[in-house]
């Protein structure tokens, strides 16, 4: 294949879908004229990021003519601590999402194997693709609950990943402690689970899991976390990865040597120790949660219950106009067709404020598309 001036790029583009954000709050208010826009569409704090970190950030300022340290030292000091691991299991990076590319440059070639729940986390196939991988869809089931007997019946001698999500994106949903032992327990130990667990701090259950544990016992796991959600630091991207000291190393070598800047160093340092602001980001979540859930049921609407920061609701075949309407309405959200569930709108968890404007806004079209066609159907 070739562009318009001859040259010739990699077949593998060809099935490569860039990643698609959330619309942002500046591209809604200019194309809509409105000044008052809620974002409830990218799964972030709504408290904002830690105060420590922005007194860190607000620190670091002077000292921007000096290049970050290339191994984060501090950074990975305050997660060892906090997190009660070696150093020397850590890699921090440019948010997940750059792990999750290296995590692929380290241990995929071409015509190795994937395997990813679906509906799921883009990124995971765009590094697979990247490598020449072949990515193995494994469906979640009709109550978008995990199939470990699926994920396992799909690996071949070519697997070399898999990828599971809990708390999932987009779904909320997880996979509990007794079944992450199952899996681990079953697949052959040449096989390295990416376990993300990027939305841990909100999950509640007692039988969930982050997966640290199975770190520290010597498993064929990595651990995939975040600064972006709990911690309120999207904006400025950090993530990390938790593993065996020799699988760290490994990913280490495809490493950029100056991957995070000092502002997201500094910040996340600082964010981690912040324990009132994730304290208070965790109970704003889980009592928004509850709030959402009340008003949902009340419209007669079904949704996926969430161990998350956001809620999948089902609008049967009005999801793509309830959509649009949220939007010409000043609330952002994500459609659910870019996971191919076209039916299921994921709403993130706002304020309080937040979550009464997006259910009044909620209630106002679901009449207005009622009067209209006389009766709602959700099927």
């Amino acid at each position: 294949m070739s562009n318009g001036n001859g040259i010739k790029k990699r077949k593998v583009l060809d099935r490569i879908i860039p990643y698609t954000p959330g619309k942002p709050l500046w591209e809604v208010q200019q194309e809509l004229g409105i000044d008052k826009v809620i974002k409830l569409a990218s799964n972030e704090n709504p408290l904002g990021p830690s105060p420590k970190a922005v007194e860190a950030i607000r620190n670091i300022l002077f000292g921007l003519n000096r290049y970050p340290d290339a191994h984060g030292a501090d950074l990975k000091s305050a997660i060892a601590n906090n997190l009660s691991i070696s150093s020397n299991q850590l890699i921090v990076t440019n948010g997940a999402d750059e792990l999750i590319t290296l995590i692929s440059e380290t241990f995929l070639e071409e015509g190795d194997e994937i395997i990813v729940p679906f509906p799921s986390f883009s990124e995971y196939e765009f590094g697979a693709h990247l490598m020449g991988a072949k990515v193995i869809h494994v469906p979640l089931d009709e109550n978008f609950q995990f199939s470990l007997d699926s994920i396992l019946t799909a690996i071949t001698e070519n697997t070399k990943l898999i990828y599971i999500c809990s708390p999932n994106n987009p779904t909320g949903t997880y996979l509990s402690k007794l079944r992450l032992v199952e899996l681990l327990n079953s697949v052959p130990k040449t096989i390295l689970v990416v376990f993300d667990s990027a939305y841990s701090h909100f999950a509640t259950n007692q039988d969930y899991s982050a997966g640290l544990e199975f770190v520290r016992d010597g498993y064929p796991i990595i651990v995939l976390q975040t600064f972006s959600k709990i911690f309120g630091l999207a904006g400025v991207r950090v993530g990390f990865g938790v593993a065996n000291e020799s699988i760290i190393q490994d990913i280490i070598r495809v490493k950029e040597p100056f991957n995070v800047n000092s502002l997201a160093l500094a910040a996340a340092t600082a964010a981690i120790t912040d324990n009132e602001h994730v304290y208070e980001s965790i109970e704003v979540n889980s009592s928004g949660r509850e709030q959402l859930y009340k008003a949902l049921s009340e419209q007669g609407l079904r949704y996926v219950e969430s161990m998350s920061n956001f809620i999948l609701v089902d609008f049967g075949s009005n999801a793509r106009e309830v959509y649009e309407q949220l939007l010409l309405n000043g609330v952002i959200v994500r459609h659910g067709e870019i996971w191919g569930i076209p039916n299921y709108l994921r709403i993130s968890i706002g304020t309080r404020e937040e979550n009464e404007i997006l259910i009044e806004a909620v209630c106002r079209i679901l009449q207005k598309l009622e009067k209209a066609s006389g009766e709602i159907v959700y099927e």
